[in-house]
This record gives structure tokens, sequence and C-alpha cells, in this order.
């Protein structure tokens, strides 16, 4: 029958994914653990560049000098340089007369004599005066009985002008010693302080002030840098346990998520194991075996490492970037727009290429399951191959599957392979752009350094979600293409339910009648009946033949009788009690069938012969091996019936059909089917294998198919098969008398 080849059409992938979720019910909870643990450490580590900025800041802090302390500092020594005292000290302490004296007299110039007449609306005035006017102007004054000279106070003038230093005269007077923040400040580092801001301007800087400052030892102890070691400590501390409690919550849910992947990857083989015992034969007549195995194999193993890789990475991938995207707009919404710009067109490119590429991830698969059925195909008849100089066909047809497993892997792959690039890309340039607005901010004091450091962090959050995301949606797209045909195999219709059927035959109380009667049959897709009213009947003990052409329907007849499909027309008894009313397994366990094409498994020769049979003993064994002529052979072997063999051991065809035959032999059964079962033994062996038969087959009821009718000639009954119907029957010797079609058959083996 035509083999059915994969659509190629790509199915929704929302419907896939749903699917997929649905067949997980039964593993909800361990993924939901695994998904809110991966959710706890996503926050943990949205939370922790906060933490960084912090001890950012902090370190920062005890690295420079502490310009608050040094704010405090300045405000209090400027306070204590009181206006009052200062006033009293240039307030001239000469009298009226003498004020007018100098006015009139010419010991002064005239423009000091118009600054004379303006100081009594203008007191700062006088400090225009030249010094030998202030001079005549002052003289030594006495205040709280504290005298000073002269000298001094035209020095504290030209002070204030900015001319000279402080005269240290009045430094106890106009700057007695100071207690700040529990610090004794002596009047000759409130001088000196006085003096470094002077000659520092209005431009100076706090980072200025630090060279001078340790020529000031009480003013240096308040505001030299000084690292907040317990401050800092607590931070790594609460650093430490944030990323140590994500670390375990990542290695929780990774062993969470593994047991769920492994245990469903596993129900899957199962349920398809299961699938394949109540699929009927018409689905493997229409489907490639090579097809079938890539979906067991390859398609389950994508779900299973897309489940294991992808799922929890995509739920802690979201976490992180909608909690690093609320965290960046809490710090600082004005970087924040700027990540968040700086990452939208990648965003936005990745949304595009995801819809672009999932039909290539279903195309991949579904060429692979192609590709492994040709492989399959060509490597079970590889003979055939070389004998017919087929190589270069097969090559041919190989290198077209091949291209497509290429082009469509590289479809696919080239889109999914463009996300990271972009995604990296996308990331640098958000570090570019928030160290460049991050600056700016910086430079005004709006933000500290550590804000930069933060989001430095957080750009890194914030695109490295849209990677995973990225990578993670790519592997899911690759696990709904594969869970689309897993599901696709697992929802194929299966063989008619056998719930209600209650009769069961025992084995060891049947009779061992069959009867055909009007049996009709009919496969799929076919033009005409292949069986057409088909009645015979087989009595028990007896020994049946059925011959005929290719294609007559021999063998559909015996896997009609197996129940391996359902009959259209008709009925099948056994012992009076039709198959209908028996189960399929009730049948098989009534008959022992050995088919032309031999299976051999990889153990011992007791192993394959005693195959799914208990308490079969070594005597039983040799007495079949016996039979078949292979007793011998067995004993030239080291290992006798513990020898190990398999499908590619040393064993001709002939040996490999004969063991087969040896277990077929052995089942204690009252059916034997014997679909062309000598077609691989030389005519010798042939002859001894069917005296053998003869006589273990003694009490059951046999079901021989042949080509070659030299072995079919003691057949109780042969039924001489024609276009799906019996056209003659009887014994060897009868038919022969009738000279009709099996006559033919029969002689046209000796003609030349």
């Amino acid at each position: 029958m035509p083999r059915e080849m994969p659509s190629g059409q790509a199915n929704s992938f929302k419907d896939a994914i749903r699917r997929l979720f649905h067949e997980l019910e039964k593993y909800h909870k361990l993924i939901l653990t695994a998904l809110i643990l991966a959710v706890l450490g996503a926050i943990l580590s949205i939370l922790a560049p906060n933490q960084l900025s912090k001890i950012t800041d902090k370190i920062a802090e005890g690295l420079v000098i502490n310009t608050e302390n040094v704010e405090v500092i300045t405000t209090e020594i400027s306070k204590n340089f009181s206006e009052e005292k200062v006033s009293l000290l240039l307030t001239p302490n000469i009298s009226k007369e003498e004020m007018v004296s100098l006015l009139r007299g010419e010991d002064i110039l005239e423009s000091d004599k118009e600054i004379l007449k303006q100081m009594e609306s203008n007191p700062e005035a006088l400090l225009s005066l030249s010094t030998e006017t202030l001079s005549l102007l002052y003289k030594d004054t006495t205040i709280d009985g504290e005298t000073f000279k002269k000298e001094s106070i035209i020095a504290l003038i030209k002070y204030l002008k900015n001319e000279g230093s402080f005269p240290e005269e009045l430094g106890s007077y106009l700057l007695p010693t100071l207690n700040i923040l529990g610090q004794d400040i002596p009047t000759s580092e409130q001088i000196l302080l006085f003096d470094t801001l002077k000659n520092m301007g209005e431009d100076a800087s706090v980072t200025s002030l630090y060279s001078t400052l340790e020529q000031m030892p009480n003013i240096y102890n308040l505001v030299k840098p000084m690292m907040d070691i317990e401050g800092v400590t607590k931070i790594v501390l609460l650093l430490v346990c944030m990323y140590g409690l994500s670390g375990i919550f990542t290695y929780i849910q990774a062993i969470c998520m593994t047991n769920a992947s492994n245990k469903f990857a596993k129900d899957l083989r199962t349920k398809i194991s299961h699938k394949i015992n109540a699929l009927p034969l018409k689905y493997f007549d229409a489907h490639y075996t090579g097809d079938t195995l890539s979906r067991v194999t390859n398609d389950v193993d994508m779900i299973h490492m897309s489940m294991n890789q992808s799922l929890v990475s995509l739920v802690s991938s979201i976490t992180l970037f909608l909690g690093t995207l609320l965290m960046m707009f809490i710090t600082n919404w004005i970087l924040a727009i700027t990540a968040i710009l700086s990452s939208l067109i990648g965003f936005a490119l990745m949304l595009f290429i995801l819809r672009k590429s999932q039909k290539y991830f279903v195309e991949r698969q579904e060429e692979l399951g192609n590709l492994n059925g040709h492989i399959e195909e060509i490597y079970s008849g590889l003979n055939v191959v070389k004998v017919y100089n087929g190589r270069k066909s097969a090559n041919e047809k190989f290198d077209k599957f091949n291209n497509k497993v290429c082009e469509s892997s590289y479809k696919s792959q080239f889109l999914s392979g463009l996300m990271m690039p972009l995604m990296n890309f996308i990331g640098n340039f958000g570090y570019v752009m928030v160290c460049i607005v991050g600056a700016l901010l910086t430079m005004n004091n709006i933000i500290s350094f550590g804000v930069i450091v933060a989001f430095i962090s957080y750009v890194r959050l914030f695109t490295s979600p849209l990677s995973q995301i990225a990578q993670a949606m790519t592997s899911l797209q690759s696990a709904a293409a594969a869970s689309e045909r897993v599901f696709e195999f697992l929802d194929e219709e299966e063989m008619a339910s056998e719930k209600d059927i209650t009769t069961v035959l025992n084995k060891e109380n049947v009779k061992g009648n069959i009867s055909f009667s009007h049996v009709t049959f009919q496969y799929d897709g076919a033009e005409k009946p292949t069986i057409k009213d088909f009645t015979a009947k087989a009595l028990s003990g007896q020994k049946i033949a059925i011959v005929g052409p290719t294609g007559a329907g021999k063998t559909t007849m015996v896997n009609l009788l197996m129940k391996f499909y359902e009959i259209n027309g008709g009925d099948i008894l056994i012992d009076d009690i039709s198959t209908k009313n028996l189960t399929r397994a009730n049948i098989h366990d009534l008959f022992t069938m050995v088919l032309q094409d031999t299976w051999l498994f990889e153990g011992t020769i007791k192993e394959n012969i005693v195959y799914n049979r208990k308490n079969v003993s070594d005597k039983e064994i040799w007495d079949v091996l016996k039979a078949v002529g292979l007793d011998h052979y067995v004993k030239t072997l080291s290992k006798g019936l513990k020898t190990e063999i398999g499908e590619n051991d040393d064993l001709s065809a002939g040996e490999k059909q004969l063991l087969t035959i040896a277990r077929g032999m052995i089942s204690e059964t009252p059916f034997l089917i014997l679909d062309e079962a000598t077609s691989n033994v030389d005519t010798r062996t042939e002859e001894l294998v069917s005296k053998a038969m003869d006589e273990l087959m003694k009490g059951k009821t046999s079901f021989i198919i042949a080509h070659r009718l030299s072995t079919i000639k003691n057949a109780d009954l042969i039924l001489v098969m024609k276009d799906g119907n019996i056209i003659e029957q009887g014994n060897h010797e009868e038919l022969l008398k009738k000279k009709g079609f099996y006559a033919e058959l029969y002689n046209s083996q000796f003609e030349l």
C-alpha cells in the first residue's frame, strides 16, 4: 500500500503548546514548584543591583573627604566670625573734632576725604581708604578689657580687602575656639581655613581643599575619608545571602524540572509503546517505519530537552524583564527610558523572527522523519540495493531528503541564530547610552555614581532576558513542532475497543475447529476487495495449506484470522465462537506464528527460542533443535544454548529461519501458522523440517502458506486462492486429478 508523507503544514503554535501543557497536567505541581523557585530566584537577582548601588556609594563616600562635615564646619566657623565684633573693631575711635580736623587738613588725599564723608551712610566705604589715611583714622582700641593695636585693625581691613593675611592678634577675639561635632577647632585652624577659602575663591571645590586639610589636624579628623565598614559588611552579607538563596532556588528548580521532563518523556515513550500495540496494521502499511521511529526518539527527545531548558528559563526571564523594568523606573526614570528605548528595536525584531521561523521548525522535524524512514528502508534491504546496483538511486534519494533537512534546518537555525547577536548588540548599545546619560546626570548631581553601577546591572538584566526569551521561544518552537508529531501519532485511530468482550477461549479447552463464512475484506484506499466471499472450514488437527499466486490474498487471510484487521463482511469462527466475540490477545494466545521474515534479538540461543515462555526445560529446547536439524550446530558452539546471538551474528539466513521455526514449535498452542516458514532453507533441510513438523503438529490445526508446493503435498486440505477467493480445494492427489489451476501451479515448478 502507498505510504503517507508528512504534509509539511505548520499547525498553530498556540494550539500545540496548549496541548503540550494539557498533557503535562500530571506534573503541574512539580513544574509549578520549579516555576515559583525560578521567579523567587529572579526577584533576588532583581533586588541585588539596588544593594550594589548602596555599597558602591558607601565605598565611594569612604574614599573622599566628608563633604557634609566640610559644609558644617565652614558654616559654623562663618557664624563664629561675628560681624558685630568686626563692626566694633572697624568703628574709628576718634572724636568728631579730630575727624573735622582731618577733613580740613592737608594730610589726607581729597579722594579719601570724600570717602570719609560717606562713611556714616556707608560703613564699608572705609575699605577703600588708603593705608596712610587708616593710620590717621585709627588708634589702639580697648574692647571688653582687651586692647588691640591699630596696626592689627588696619591689617584686618586689608584682609577684608583680600590684601595680606588674617591678623593673629585679633584671632582669639574674632574666632574663639569652637566645638564642632564634638571636636574643638582652635583659632589657628579657623584662620587657616579662612585663608584657604579666601585664596581659592568662589569656584573652589571640596576636592581642592583636600591637600591643605592635613595642616588642620582637628578639622581633618572631622572630614577625613572614613569607610563605613559596618554598613559595607551588612550589605555584603545581604548580597551573599541573596545570591546564595538565588543559587539554591536555581538548583532545586533545575532538579524539579529535570524530574518532570524526564518522567514526562518516559510517559510519552510508554504511551507510544502502548499506542503501537493498539494501532491496526493499516497504520504501519501507510507510514514509513523510520518516520515512526523518529517520533519515538528524535521528537520525544526534542520535547524533553526543550522542557528541561526553556520552560523555566522563559518564566524566570519574563520575571527578570518585568521586575527589572519596575526597578529601573523606581531608581531613575530618565535612565529607565534610555534603556527601554535602546532595547525596543531588538524586541520588535525578535517577535518578527519568531513568527517567521516557526514553520521551518515544523518542516525540519518532518523532513528528519522522512530521512530516517529512507535510511531504515535502505539499510534493512542493503543487500538488495547492492545486488541491483541501486546505490546511485538510493544515494540520490538520500541526498534529496538530506538537502531538505539541511535547508529547513538552515532556515530555522539561521533565523533563530540572529536573535543572540541582535540581543548582544542591543545590550551593548544600552550600556553605552546608560553610561552617557548617567554621566550627564552625575555631573549635574541628579544621581550618584552608585546609580550608574546599578543601572549597568539592570541593563544586563533587562537585555539578557530578551535573549533568553528568544532562545526559550526558539526551543519551545522546536518542542511544539515535535509535540505535534508525537500527539498526531498518539491521536491515531486505534483498533476497536474490546472492553465489552467477556468471552474467553482457554487454549487447553480448544477443540481446534475454524470456519470461514463468506469473509470479505478491502484495504483502506484500495479500489477493489482483496478477499471476496471466502468460505472454508478447518477441522481439529488438520494441516491446511493455502496456495495461490502473489496477491491472491493468502497472507491477508491469515492476518484476518489473527484479527490484525477487522473483516468487512462475513465471519470467522473458532470452535463455533466468532472472533468478533474474542479479544485479540485471546486469539493470539491460541496461535503460534512463524513468518518468512526472521526476527532474532540480542540474547542467547535459549532466550531466543523460549521467548516469552516460562518453565521450558533444556530437554524441550534440544528436542525442537533436533527436530529442525540445528542440534549439531548448537553443540559445536563453545557455550551451547548460552551462546549470545543477534540480528548481526554470523548466522546464515537458513539457520536464522530454523531458530524462528524452533521458537514456534516449542509453543504449546492449538493452532500453528507457517507463512513461507521454509523459504530460506535448502531442499534437504526443508524435507527434514517438514517431517519433524508433521510429528510436532499432531493434534494442532495448522495453516501453511507456501509458494513451493512440494512442501505441502502431505496437507490434509489445500485451499487454492485466486483474486481473493477459493477456486479449488482438496488434498494434493485430488487437486492433481482435477487438472485445474493447482495442477498448473504444481507442474509449472518442473518445467524447464
